[in-house]
């Protein structure tokens, strides 16, 4: 069955001490880019799980972290996959809450829940949930053109961010976006996400954090 993996950006400054990255550009720690380039050693390649025979395209988010991630993995093929670089894959616009650590957050709004309040001058639940909607009905329409007509290869891949792969993994699987909290995505970590019983009307989780880092 087609599948789509999810990884997530590698470490970065504020992924470590928690910090809310949305818009800013900032870049992967050395840590960050060696779990990158290990995991394309031990997962990219000619028969291995990301295996570019099989890759229809990549999605990239274009914040500096996510797209050094994606040519960490991929610089070492002979040829990149197909890939977009978009938008539609940042992550979560946290506005006025950009840069802040949780506890600044609860500092200045004790009630916030990202999951059912949104961020101010950011984007609310509702724009995050038809964002993340409209790149998974994409995703879709290209497992299903594999097989229902063999005219793509079988595989996508996202590499995007935190708050973004939780909402996927929730709405693939039909979920209210606020199920995405009880999903942990750690940095350089990948999750597959598939189908039961051959059957695209049933989507399904297969794997969490394949390969994440371990803090």
């Amino acid at each position: 069955m087609p599948r789509l993996f999810l990884i997530r950006h590698g470490e970065t400054e504020w992924s470590l001490n928690g910090r809310h990255t949305g818009r800013t550009d900032i870049p992967l720690t050395k840590r960050g880019e060696d779990d990158a380039l290990q995991r394309a050693q031990t997962l990219v390649g000619s028969g291995k799980v990301l295996d570019p025979a099989n890759l229809c395209t990549v999605y990239v988010s274009p914040r500096i972290r996510a797209h050094k991630t994606f040519h960490l993995l991929f610089d070492h093929l002979d040829k990149l996959p197909d890939h977009v670089i978009t938008e539609e894959v940042r992550e979560w616009d946290y506005g006025e809450y950009e840069g802040l650590l949780p506890s600044e957050i609860k500092a200045k709004n004790p009630s916030w829940v990202i999951w059912k309040h949104g961020c101010p001058g950011g984007e609310s639940v509702e724009e995050m949930c038809m964002r993340v909607d409209t790149v998974i009905q994409k995703v879709r329409e290209h497992h299903r053109k594999y097989l229902e007509e063999g005219t793509v290869s079988r595989d996508v891949v996202i590499v995007a961010h935190g708050h973004f792969n939780r909402v996927a993994i929730a709405r693939w699987n039909r979920f209210p976006l606020s199920m995405g909290t009880h999903f942990n995505v750690e940095p350089a970590g990948m999750a597959v996400l598939s189908y039961n019983h051959r059957n695209l009307d049933e989507p399904a989780l297969n794997a969490l954090n394949l390969y994440a880092q371990v803090t």
